[in-house]
Parts: C-alpha cells; structure tokens; sequence
C-alpha cells in the first residue's frame, strides 16, 4: 500500500500520526453530503466504492465512568455489553455526543481512532483481522485512511474482540 502525503486540508491529528509513526496508509476524500441519508460510514463506503464491511466507525461509550473507544464496522452496531466486557466492565452506554467531541478532539461523524486529544481504552471489533486494509475516519467528515488492522491495533493500543453486531 502507497504511502501518501497528507495536503494541508488532510492534516488532521489522525493523518499527522500516522505519517510520523511511518505507517503506510492511503487517503480518501470524498465530498461529504449533509443531506444524506445514509449514516456517515455508509456514506464513506459508498463514496470510496469500498465493501461496508471493511470500512469501520469509532464510537466512544462510557463504560464504569470511563471512556472506552469501540471500532465496528459501519453496516452493524457496537454491542455495549461485549465491549464492556472487553475492557473487564459491567455497564457500558454510549457516550455523549459532547462529551465524545471532546475527549477526541474531533466532531461526531468523523471521529478518528487515531490522533485522539487523549488516549482511551481502545476495542477493535476482531471481523477486521478478515481484512489487510481496513478503512477508519481521517479525522474530519469526508476523510478517511485505509490501513493494516494490525497498525490500528499498534498505534491505538485496541485490543481485538468480538464487538460488533450485524
């Protein structure tokens, strides 16, 4: 996989980390619609040509008081009790859309598990492993980065498990 350099509009948090972890990863940009009516990570998928599958959203819960970031692939949900149990908790719930932004540096719909403002327990849903190149958020909306599951795994500190639903 080509590496890319990021143009001044792609220097997110998350295209920054990966250039400076040398990790080979392509951009994708593509107009974000407003008006859509499909979920941001379907409309990614759709615009890139890409199989929802492979293209995953992050989503930050709250599990025992702590945030918790969750990766799962666009066509499905986060299961909130697996992904507290990933993490050795009892109750998770999906966190504040605030809240969220916040902790991540980053606006709903194009959260990036990468570059984040502070580090979070991190869970990538285990279907990625199926996949050599996996496509997350760049860190804005219209922005993603394809990358290895096993670089998502090594720059977020994720921990692989079963936390996806559909």
């Amino acid at each position: 996989m080509a590496k890319k350099k990021a143009h001044a509009s792609h220097g997110t948090p998350a295209v920054l980390a990966l250039e400076r972890a040398g990790v080979p990863h392509t951009l994708h940009a593509y107009e974000h619609d407003p008006g859509s009516d499909l979920s941001y990570g379907l409309e990614a998928a759709a615009a890139m040509g890409v199989d929802p599958g492979r293209v995953f959203k992050t989503l930050v819960a709250d599990v025992d008081g702590a945030l918790v970031v969750g990766i799962v692939p666009v066509a499905g949900t986060l299961d909130l009790k697996a992904l507290a149990r990933a993490v050795g908790g009892k109750r998770a719930a999906m966190a504040d859309p605030a809240v969220a932004q916040r902790a991540t540096g980053y606006v709903v719909g194009g959260i990036s598990p990468l570059g984040q403002r502070a580090r979070h327990a991190t869970v990538l849903d285990a279907s990625a492993e199926a996949f050599d190149v996996v496509y997350v958020s760049g860190g804005r909306r219209g922005l993603d980065v394809g990358l290895a599951p096993a670089d998502l795994v090594r720059l977020t500190g994720a921990r692989l498990a079963p936390i996806g639903r559909g």
